[in-house]
This record gives C-alpha cells, sequence and structure tokens, in this order.
C-alpha cells in the first residue's frame, strides 16, 4: 500500500467521496506497474497522493457538469484518471501517443471497471476534427507557448483549457499571449483549485475559447 497521511486522506475523502476505493486502487497501479513500466520514476512513489493524485483531482471543481473532456498528453493518467474517477458525469478521452503508455491506460480503466474514459492512441493535432469536447486539460506536456496550439483546436470554436501549472504560469500566459489571440483565445486567467483541501495548492491556467 502506498502510505497516505491523515491530511492526504481527509482531503481524498472530499474529493473522491465513495469513489475513493477506486482511487486508492489507481494509486496502487502508479506505485507498482506505472513504475515498473517507466511512467513516473521510483522517487514519486512516497508522494503520489499530495503531488499526482490529489493535485490533478481537485481541477474537477473547475469543470461544468456532464462536460466532454480530452486530457492531452495523458501518460500516466494525470489529471485525466483522476478525473474521471472523482468525476463519473464527465467524458473522458484520454490522447496520448505513446502505445506501452496507452496499453496500460487500458489495463487500469479495464481493472478500475471506468465507463466514462476512452484512449486514443495518437499525437493532439492528429485528432482535431475527430475529438470534439468542451474542456481540454493538460499537465506537464509543454510551455504554454506550445500547449496551446495542441490544446485549443480540440475545442472546435469553443469551450476551454484547463493547463495545470506551476508556479511560471503568469509569465507562460505572456509569452503565449499572442498564440492564444490568434487561436480564439477570448479571457486567460490563472486560477487556483484545491485551496482549502491541499497543502500547496494547484494553480491552473484557464483559457476560456
Amino acid at each position: 500500500m502506498v502510505e497516505i497521511t491523515p491530511a492526504e486522506h481527509s482531503a481524498a475523502v472530499q474529493v473522491f467521496g465513495a469513489r475513493l476505493p477506486l482511487a486508492e486502487r489507481y494509486v496502487e497501479h502508479l506505485a507498482t506497474s506505472g513504475m515498473e513500466r517507466g511512467l513516473l520514476g521510483p522517487r514519486e512513489v512516497p508522494r503520489l497522493w499530495s503531488r499526482h493524485v490529489l493535485n490533478c483531482a481537485v481541477v474537477a471543481d473547475l469543470i461544468p457538469e456532464s462536460s466532454k473532456v480530452a486530457d492531452v498528453g495523458s501518460g500516466a493518467g494525470l489529471p485525466g484518471l483522476c478525473l474521471a474517477i472523482a468525476r463519473p458525469d464527465l467524458s473522458m478521452t484520454l490522447i496520448e501517443p505513446l502505445e506501452r503508455r496507452v496499453t496500460w491506460l487500458n489495463e487500469v480503466i479495464e481493472d478500475l471497471g471506468l465507463d466514462n474514459v476512452n484512449v486514443i492512441r495518437g499525437r493532439a493535432e492528429q485528432v482535431v476534427g475527430k475529438v470534439s469536447v468542451d474542456v481540454v486539460t493538460a499537465r506537464a506536456v509543454s510551455a504554454l507557448s506550445g500547449l496551446v496550439g495542441l490544446t485549443i483546436p480540440l475545442l472546435g470554436g469553443s469551450g476551454e483549457v484547463l493547463a495545470i501549472k506551476g508556479r511560471s504560469a503568469a509569465e507562460e500566459i505572456e509569452k503565449a499571449a499572442k498564440q492564444i489571440k490568434r487561436l480564439g483565445g477570448k479571457e486567460t486567467s490563472v486560477v487556483t483549485a484545491g485551496e482549502n483541501l491541499l497543502e500547496e495548492h494547484t494553480t491552473v491556467v484557464r483559457i476560456v475559447v
């Protein structure tokens, strides 16, 4: 079992509710086969809850009910699988180019019995027009100036991008301002999630298209 502190457990109960056992099982997958297959490093295992799963799952609060969501560069399912577990009302599409990651994601989805997720193997730019969603999420994919070209086109003209970022979020927005405008971004802001739940809240760049 991956250790969870009392504070993390309390936050997890609030975020996942009755689906907490699914989140715990997902964390076990990350700590075992996820690490063995190189989806994340061994150093990350002790902080899976705080730094990864809860950090991603609190973004669920920013997503409107029953939204169609695409997660770009899903990797180990962060944030895509966290959101799918926390919010069964969402229809999630995970977009991931690497075959070994796609295989792992499908195994985990099947094991958890998640029926609100599907995985597409490919790059974001290859699935424009095939996927039409209300919200696009991304974490640790690329700097915002590169990321907007991968995410905004998936919205088909309207919706929002929620990119999980670090302390340099405002700086990244400044550098990407021209691209955002060119791609139809109307409003860009830095918002936070999980302030009352997590020791370190999650910083998100929100782009409304």
